[in-house]
């Protein structure tokens, strides 16, 4: 089963693989390089549309060199190479955004003029929609990599401010008249840092962030939810991209499509994914254009949120419908047929003209 390197997807194909493992079934994940992992220096939308994440992999598939390749959803585009399905889809981790932070923050506590980071052209809109005053910087890496470039800054400035105060200590050595500002030497608090956060210590600081935006998802497959301060994003203001917090198994083989989809999908997650990914290909946003769909199946109906906006945030059209769920396919294309018709349309070929010039 092929897989991208980095950390966050190692982890998503290990559940992958524990999960099959569990079903009695033995798999090798093999590690392959993606145009994405290449090009570090790039924003996610001018990678163009056909996977910058996910084509290498399925390529391998189509090619038979294995059996099946782990995605994050999200990245995957709406078009698939012929014979490609995805054959499994887990049980969806959280979907929704959040807003990491140094001290604890929440989006309206953020000074103004903040610095928010990310590599996520929706994100941005959704931002800028929401509080006009940020100043959102692009941010990309791995989850950990991103978490320590926010921290860097603010990690580098206390230790500064401890190393100064030990000189005073040392300077003021019995006086009885000296305040200490710290309980710890600059050491002892050091001993005291994560990994993490050390890794973040010793990191050159090339832009100063405020604030970074994240998936829930990514962070919690990370393991890093108890090592860093952040809050929930809401997700009828900050919609998730389609797809988010969804782990997509594709393959080509009858067999194995078989195998895989009876002991991997998740029903529920399948019928609120087919509802987005639907919706996202009618509108024709793939990653080139900032749109949020997210799809809740309640009882006999889908409740879908969808946000089409301009690329820096000023426009935004944002409505919500309920989907009959025995027919949620047609009724995802007929809902995002009539959201073209009521703008959206040119919202998203505006932005597939920014991100062709």
């Amino acid at each position: 089963m092929a897989t991208r390197g980095s950390a966050l997807a190692r982890a998503q194909a290990a559940g992958v693989q524990g999960a099959l493992a569990g079903r009695r079934l033995d798999v090798e994940l093999v590690e392959v390089e993606t145009t994405g992992d290449r090009i570090q220096d790039e924003l996610i939308h001018r990678l163009g549309k056909t996977g910058a994440f996910v084509r290498a992999l399925d390529e391998r598939v189509l090619d038979g060199e294995v059996d099946a390749a782990v995605h994050s959803m999200k990245d995957m585009p709406t078009e698939k190479p012929a014979g490609l399905v995805v054959a499994g889809v887990p049980e969806r981790a959280p979907a929704g955004d959040v807003l990491v932070t140094a001290e604890g923050h929440d989006i309206d506590d953020l000074p103004e003029g903040a610095v928010v980071g990310t590599s996520s052209l929706r994100r941005q809109a959704q931002l800028l929609n929401y509080r006009e005053d940020l100043e959102v910087e692009p941010l990309r890496g791995n989850v950990d990599t991103r978490i320590e470039k926010l921290l860097a800054t603010h990690l580098q400035r206390e230790h500064e401010a401890r190393v100064e105060n030990d000189k005073e200590r040392q300077a003021k050595k019995g006086k009885t008249d000296h305040d200490e500002a710290f309980d710890e030497t600059a050491d002892e608090w050091f001993e005291g840092l994560t990994e993490l956060e050390r890794q973040a210590l010793g990191r050159k600081v090339e832009t100063e962030y405020d604030a970074i935006v994240l998936a829930e998802a990514g962070l919690k497959r990370s393991g890093l939810t108890e090592k860093v301060n952040y809050e929930r994003l809401p997700r009828t203001t900050f919609v998730p991209a389609p797809g988010q917090g969804a782990i997509a198994v594709t393959a080509s083989d009858s067999e194995v499509i078989d195998l895989i989809r009876d002991k991997l999908d998740h029903p529920r997650t399948r019928v609120e994914t087919t509802v987005e990914r639907t919706i996202l290909a009618e509108l024709g946003g793939g990653c080139i254009a900032p749109v949020g769909v997210h799809a809740l199946l309640q009882g006999e109906h889908v409740h879908v949120d969808v946000q089409v906006l301009a690329t820096d945030g000023s426009e935004s059209i944002k409505t919500s419908r309920d989907l009959p769920v025995g027919n949620h396919a047609n009724a995802a294309s007929e809902f995002a047929a009539a959201l073209r018709d009521r703008g959206a349309g040119q919202l998203v070929d505006a932005a597939r003209e920014e991100a062709e010039e």
